[in-house]
């Protein structure tokens, strides 16, 4: 309303042309269309696992009656055992993923962007190399993947299937946080050594502390890595040992007759819940993140 009424007012006082009034206005209903639309397979999905019975369509259309919402969807899913399994797996794979990005991506990334070595630009070089071909290394690879982790008889091991998706993860986000570290002034850190400071306390004091937008984008990252992820998992762990994403796979698929709809729209949404709170809970530091800071010195 506050943007209507300040438009009136220009085009009242000559600093507005309608022209330019109908442009804005036109630019705003296509946005707004476009978010829509965008936003239309998640309210679906919502009310779908709100619907009774077990199909998606209803004699009335392609939403259900609203005064028939209920949760017993979410009560089946949440009341068997296969959900909290298959989510204890998940989050051994992700504490894994997350845990060794960070781990490796951090002090990666302070050496790429604050030291000079020999064959730093080839190093370089190869981390663009793998954050643009890695994930299609992977589905190439998969059938000798595969038979590599049966030989050495790791091919149903949560620990293995994290380290794996950590491996992927690590140059891409490595890359992301040395842009971001190259961004803090190096003088924040001279001063610091002048005082008397060490380079851990250098890199806890300081890097860390400025680099927290950066590291919040790398922790989404890598928990998307290992929470998201279906073709490796599905071919490498053995039923019983699955994953979220396996589950909510084999929800779709495991009938022969019928597929409970319903209940599959509650686990998409408890399987997409955990994502949109990280983000939401971290989105002021990933959207500085993916600036890369921009500080000056």
């Amino acid at each position: 309303m506050k943007g209507l009424y300040t438009a009136i007012v220009d085009l009242k006082a000559g600093r507005r042309t309608p022209e330019d009034v109908a442009k804005t206005a036109l630019a705003t209903g296509f946005a707004v269309s476009i978010l829509l639309v965008l936003m239309f397979p998640v309210y679906w999905v919502v009310t779908a696992s709100l619907s009774g019975g077990s199909t998606l369509l209803t004699s009335d259309g392609v939403f259900a009656d609203p005064t028939g919402y209920n949760l017993e969807a979410y009560r089946t899913v949440l009341g068997g055992d296969r959900f909290w399994s298959a989510l204890q797996n998940s989050l051994v794979v992700v504490f894994v993923t997350v845990s060794v990005t960070i781990t490796l991506a951090v002090p990666g990334a302070y050496a790429l962007s604050r030291r000079k070595f020999i064959g730093k630009s080839n190093v370089l070089y190869g981390y663009v190399l793998f954050t643009q071909v890695g994930a299609g290394l992977s589905i190439a690879v998969l059938v000798a993947l595969y038979a590599l982790f049966v030989e050495f008889g790791v091919n149903n091991n949560l620990l293995v299937l994290g380290l794996f998706y950590a491996g992927g993860a690590i140059p891409f986000n490595t890359w992301l946080l040395k842009l971001f570290m190259d961004n803090i002034p190096v003088s924040y850190e001279e001063a610091a050594i002048v005082d008397g400071a060490s380079q851990w306390q250098v890199m806890r004091e300081i890097i860390l502390p400025l680099a927290k937008p950066g590291l919040a984008v790398v922790l989404v990252f890598a928990f998307l890595a290992g929470w998201n992820e279906f073709i490796v998992a599905q071919t490498l762990l053995s039923p019983g040992n699955e994953t979220l994403s396996i589950e909510l796979y084999g929800l779709a698929t495991g009938s022969r007759h019928s597929t409970p709809w319903t209940e599959f729209a509650a686990f998409a949404i408890l399987f997409a819940l955990p994502v949109a709170l990280i983000y939401f809970f971290a989105q002021s530091y990933v959207e500085s993140g993916l600036s890369f800071g921009g500080m000056e010195g």
